[in-house]
């Protein structure tokens, strides 16, 4: 069980590193290194679940790992708070980075709305007939 456990905690904070990294290509321009992390991530996440099943799996019915702990290993309950602890610091850093992901997503969307605006209304720009699309104001002059 305790092999399993360090196993366990290696992966973690492989993950907790790949999340990491992958706030620092978020909050970079550089973002050409996001497809490789995201991938790596998929696999940290299978090996992660894996471990944990096999961990589930070597488990009484009725007993959690922790009371297993408690009742067969109890120098192994430090490990076991620090599995627990990192999962809580990849929860929360895999939320951060949704957000930052959210936010680039808006920008860039922003930013794509503005530039087909900008070209739509741009001189020179000739529409399905053939004709310049010049721009326009709102209204006809010597409208009031």
């Amino acid at each position: 069980m305790l092999a399993k456990l360090n196993d366990e905690r290696d992966a973690l904070r492989a993950f907790v590193v790949l999340l990491e990294q992958e706030q620092k290509a978020l909050l970079s321009t550089d973002t050409d290194a996001l497809l490789p992390l995201a991938e790596q991530k998929t696999k940290e996440s299978d090996k992660i679940q894996a471990l944990s099943r096999a961990r589930r799996e070597t488990l009484p019915d009725s007993l959690t790992t922790e009371k297993w702990l408690q009742a067969n290993s109890p120098a192994g309950l430090a490990l076991w708070h620090d599995i627990r602890q990192l999962a809580a610091q990849a929860q929360r850093q895999n939320h951060l980075n949704g957000e930052l992901i959210q936010i680039k997503m808006r920008y860039n969307q922003q930013a794509l709305v503005a530039l087909v605006g900008a070209t739509q209304h741009a001189a020179g720009i000739y529409g399905r007939d053939g004709q310049p699309n010049l721009p326009t104001s709102g209204r006809n002059l010597g409208s009031g």
